[in-house]
């Protein structure tokens, strides 16, 4: 799950999350750009799987990971498929499974506080512009704190649509869902203005 750290002392676990952020990126944009045909794709997710086998990230939790995605990658798939050829829909749907993978590396074998840190630093010159570096790291803390929260929102709302008989119905979901989000939204709102948060 998104967030989560895995405490570690590998290599990985030890590189500032500076360099770590920056490695992504590249390593992404590498991958979109050069990444062309099935057997590329093959190359650069075992070289990836070496890194994730390297950190000791156990297989069932980038399984986690990646299963959020999976619908999303299945879609995308059966498009191309449709448009375009099958190598092209391995090669479009390989490609963002990597670059998540990728970025689970990253979160799990960092600490938060440190990719905040790391960014609220990076935008410090930016302060003279009227950015506010604490308020953006602010936001980032939240949206990878809700992404978790989301994800077990929908987890409780399927597991008792299913215990309804109710497996099948999109708006058992989705209703439910949206209206819990929503309250979760508005307690933190209220938390946050309680603190302060956003006063001038």
């Amino acid at each position: 799950m998104i967030g989560v750290y895995l405490p570690g002392d590998s290599l990985l676990h030890r590189m500032p999350a500076g360099l770590k952020l920056v490695l992504l990126i590249a390593s992404i944009v590498t991958v979109t750009v050069f990444v062309r045909t099935p057997p590329q794709v093959g190359l650069a997710g075992m070289v990836v799987a070496g890194f994730l086998a390297a950190a000791g990230i156990p297989v069932k939790v980038v399984l986690a990971q990646l299963r959020p995605v999976v619908w999303v990658v299945l879609i995308i798939a059966v498009f191309q498929v449709l448009i375009t050829s099958p190598a092209r829909a391995v090669v479009v749907s390989g490609v963002l499974l990597i670059s998540v993978a990728l970025a689970a590396l990253v979160t799990l074998t960092t600490r938060v506080t440190d990719m905040l840190d790391t960014v609220t630093r990076a935008l410090g010159p930016l302060r003279k512009v009227g950015v506010d570096p604490d308020r953006v790291g602010l936001v980032l803390a939240l949206a990878i704190r809700c992404v978790p929260l989301l994800t077990g929102i929908v987890h409780d709302v399927a597991q008792a649509r299913r215990a309804r008989g109710l497996q099948w119905s999109m708006t058992a979901l989705a209703t439910p869902v949206l209206v819990r989000a929503l309250r979760t939204a508005d307690a933190m709102g209220d938390a946050l203005a309680a603190r302060g948060v956003g006063d001038d």
